[in-house]
């Protein structure tokens, strides 16, 4: 296993250093002046000259690169362009927002997915045709309305939660809870529509297995069976599946964090990217690698665990 987990974590490291330098050179082909930008379009050229020249902007791509990286690798991600606020401080400030909605969608997704989709596919019949309708519908519907309409009828008509802003947990408990309610329901849905179908699929799949009839005529239990056999080897296609939902709402989260008001990751890569700002870009883009390859991690560690074959495989 540590062998297994030295692997991954290797190519995690070499994915990391790519998408580095990738991200870098594509964000410094357009020419966007930041010294005019910052000082205006009437400051004189030469003023502009020595804005871009403190920037570091003067020199070739690849010494911009470097500086970048070693600075990186300290801990030290730079100064926004255009705010002068310290990069590592912005975003440690907002990543609780975002990560109080991601860690509450994988939650209710991956507890009510398992719970659908191993009744759906012990049950089948009537149960498994509601789960699959259930499944297409909450795929289908557009996020936006969704968001909208939670919005309209919990927090404008019944005024059951707030329609915007976001309470620090340090704060109030309840208050953050009532602020990440409707974002957490509104982006669970579609990943509760995914992830079930699969862990339908793959229970029913794991029942046709002849060892399952073995434990049947042996006179074991269908709870104890389901339970401790079936969903041991139906758990890592949904687990896969639940990985990337997980990676997949960074980008589900810029839309709802700005209908929501939330302080967010999200809200923060709309408003610096609008703008060219490389520190805080190259900043949020190293933060999205990196969640996926701790994700990934954690999910082949758990697919290694409970299937140790899976270990020689990945």
């Amino acid at each position: 296993m540590l062998n297994f987990i030295a692997r991954r974590i290797g190519a995690g490291a070499v994915l990391l250093l790519v998408i580095s330098l990738l991200s870098y050179l594509l964000l410094s082909i357009p020419d966007m002046d930041v010294g005019r930008q910052l000082l205006g379009q009437s400051a004189p050229q030469s003023d502009v000259d020595a804005k871009n020249a403190a920037l570091g902007l003067d020199r070739p791509v690849l010494a911009q690169y470097a500086d970048w990286l070693s600075g990186a690798v300290r801990g030290d991600l730079g100064t926004s362009w255009f705010s002068s606020e310290d990069v590592t401080l912005a975003v440690a400030t907002r990543l609780p927002v975002t990560l109080s909605l991601m860690l509450g969608v994988t939650l209710v997704t991956a507890v009510v997915s398992f719970l659908l989709g191993v009744w759906a596919g012990v049950r089948r019949g009537a149960v498994d045709r509601f789960v699959q309708v259930l499944g297409v519908v909450g795929y289908a519907l557009p996020g936006f309305l969704v968001t909208l309409v939670l919005v309209l009828v919990f927090a404008v008509r019944l005024n059951w939660f707030p329609a915007i802003g976001y309470t620090p947990f340090t704060e109030s408990p309840g208050g953050w809870l009532a602020t990440v309610t409707l974002p957490v329901a509104s982006l669970s849905i579609a990943s509760v529509a995914g992830v079930s179908q699969q862990v339908r699929g793959a229970v029913i799949d794991v029942l046709r297995q002849d060892y399952v009839r073995t434990l049947r005529a042996r006179g074991l239990s269908g709870t104890r069976i389901v339970f401790k056999h079936v969903l041991r080897n139906a758990s890592a296609p949904a687990l896969s599946v639940l990985g990337m939902q997980f990676v997949g709402l960074l980008g589900g989260a810029v839309l709802v964090e700005q209908i929501f008001g939330l302080p967010g990751i999200g809200s923060m890569t709309v408003s610096y990217t609008t703008r060219g700002d490389i520190p805080v870009i190259m900043a949020l883009v190293m933060l999205t690698v990196v969640g996926v390859v701790l994700i990934n991690l954690l999910v082949d560690v758990l697919i290694g665990w409970l299937n140790p074959k899976a270990r020689l495989a990945r």
